[in-house]
C-alpha cells in the first residue's frame, strides 16, 4: 500500500525501531501519507454485521483478503472475458482481467495518494457478478429474468458478498464493509450523469477508470493475438499508430510479438498517466479537501484529458466493430447463450434436478431469482458440462 518514496518520509517517532505492529500503526500511517480527500480505514461506516477489528489488518485489507478466499473468485478463472475459456491458454478469462485491473488501479491510487487497500478490494470484487459467457452471458440472463427483478452483473456482485456467499457461520455473505460494497454499486457514468453510489469515494472511481483501460488494452492484444483484427487495421488508430511510430524511431529491429507488447504497455502507460494528470487538475480545480466533499458534487471528478479521451473512445468503437462483433467472437458467445437458454428452462421446468441447496433457495427467494444465481455463479466450463449431462443422450449425469 505504501509507496516506498513515502515511507522515507514517515518520522522514526511515529514507528518506533522494535515495537509490535498493529492495525492502530497501520491507520496512522495513513493520516500521514493519503490525500486529504483519500478514505480512510478508521473512517469506515463499518460492517452490516459488527465485528472485532482485527489486530494487525485494517478494515479494507480484511475486505481484500476475504474477497481472494471467497468461491466466487476463484471460479473467476474459467469464466471468459472475450474468448470462452476452452478457445487458448493465451487469453483473457475475468480472473486475469481482475488482476490487469487491480494492479492499474493501484498504480494510479498510489500516485493519487487515495487508498490502495480500498481500491485493490474494490478491483478484485468489480467482477464478481458476471456470469459465464462475456457479456453474451449477461444479455441473456437479463432477459429470461424479465418481470422477475432482471439481471445485472454489478447487482449481481453486490447480491454474492451480502448473501450468496457462504464462509463465516454468524452473517450471510462476506460482511465487507459499507465503502467497499457502494463500491461495487455502479460503473461511472461518463456523460456526467448522477452516480449510483449513496456514499462516494474516489477509489471507488477509480477502479472504474482502471476496468475501462485493462479491458480496451488487453482486448486488443486478444484480438490481435486471436487473428481477429491484423496491426495494418490497428495502425488507424491513434494510440497505436503512435505508440508504433515511437517504437520504429527507437529501436531498428525488434521482434513481432515485443513490439505488439510494448506497443500495448505503451498505451496503458499513457493512459494511466493522463488520468492521473487530469484527474489531479480535476480535484484542484474543484477544491475537494474531503471525503465529505465529494457528496456534493454528481458528476465525474477522475478522468481523461478531452483529447485522450477522445482516442480512447476511438479504440474502444474500433474493438466493439472488430473484436466484438467478429463471426468468430458472436458464434462463440451465441452458442454460450443457447447453453444458458436451455438449462434456464430445464431448471424451471423441473426444479427437482437442482442440487438440494439451490432448491432451498427457491423456496426462500423463488425459483427464477434461484435459477439465476445458479446459472451466473457458473464457470464457462461447468456450463458446457452441464449442457451435456442433461441433452447428450450417452453422457453420464
Amino acid at each position: 500500500m505504501i509507496p516506498a518514496t513515502s515511507q522515507r518520509k514517515v518520522k522514526s517517532s511515529q514507528v518506533p525501531a522494535g515495537e509490535k505492529f498493529s492495525r492502530q500503526m497501520y491507520e496512522d500511517l495513513e493520516d500521514t501519507l493519503l490525500a486529504p480527500y483519500a478514505m480512510r480505514s478508521s473512517q469506515s461506516y463499518g460492517r452490516t454485521h459488527p465485528e472485532k477489528e482485527h489486530e494487525l489488518r485494517t478494515a479494507f485489507q480484511r475486505d481484500r483478503d476475504r474477497i481472494v478466499h471467497c468461491t466466487a473468485f476463484r471460479r473467476l478463472e474459467y469464466k471468459t472475458q472475450v474468448f470462452v475459456n476452452h478457445e487458448g491458454d493465451h487469453y483473457r478469462t475475468r480472473l486475469t482481467h481482475t488482476l490487469e485491473t487491480c494492479q492499474i488501479a493501484r498504480t494510479i491510487a498510489r500516485a493519487l495518494r487515495l487508498n490502495e487497500d480500498l481500491v485493490e478490494a474494490v478491483s478484485l470484487a468489480h467482477d464478481l457478478g458476471h456470469g459465464p459467457f462475456g457479456h453474451a452471458g449477461e444479455d441473456v440472463l437479463a432477459q429470461l429474468m424479465k418481470g422477475h427483478g432482471g439481471f445485472e452483473h454489478n447487482t449481481q456482485a453486490l447480491r454474492i458478498v451480502e448473501k450468496l456467499e457462504e464462509s463465516y457461520p454468524g452473517f450471510p455473505g462476506l460482511n465487507l464493509t459499507y465503502e467497499t460494497r457502494e463500491g461495487l454499486k455502479k460503473h461511472v457514468d461518463p456523460s456526467g450523469g448522477t452516480y449510483g453510489r449513496r456514499y462516494r469515494t474516489l477509489e471507488a472511481d477509480l477502479v472504474d477508470f482502471a476496468d475501462e483501460i485493462a479491458y480496451t488494452s488487453h482486448d486488443l492484444d486478444d484480438g490481435l493475438r486471436g487473428d481477429l483484427i491484423t496491426e495494418d487495421e490497428v495502425e488507424k488508430i491513434y494510440l497505436w499508430h503512435h505508440a508504433s511510430s515511437y517504437i520504429r524511431r527507437k529501436y531498428a529491429s525488434i521482434q513481432p510479438v515485443q513490439k505488439r507488447r510494448l506497443i500495448i504497455r505503451l498505451i496503458i502507460n499513457r493512459l494511466v498517466m493522463d488520468l492521473i494528470h487530469h484527474s489531479r487538475y480535476q480535484v484542484e480545480r474543484l477544491r475537494i479537501q474531503s471525503v465529505h466533499d465529494l457528496r456534493k458534487i454528481h458528476k465525474p471528478i477522475l478522468g481523461f484529458s478531452k483529447e485522450i479521451d477522445r482516442h480512447h473512445r476511438e479504440l474502444k468503437d474500433f474493438l466493439v466493430q472488430n473484436v466484438y462483433q467478429h463471426y468468430r467472437v458472436v458464434r462463440m458467445t451465441d452458442k454460450g447463450q443457447r447453453f444458458l437458454k436451455s438449462l434456464f428452462e430445464v431448471y424451471l421446468k423441473k426444479p427437482q434436478v437442482l442440487p438440494p441447496d439451490v432448491q432451498k433457495r427457491a423456496r426462500q427467494d423463488g425459483i427464477h431469482r434461484a435459477v439465476c444465481d445458479y446459472l451466473a455463479g457458473m464457470t464457462d466450463r461447468f456450463a458446457l458440462d452441464e449442457f451435456q449431462r442433461f441433452f447428450e443422450p450417452y453422457e453420464r449425469v
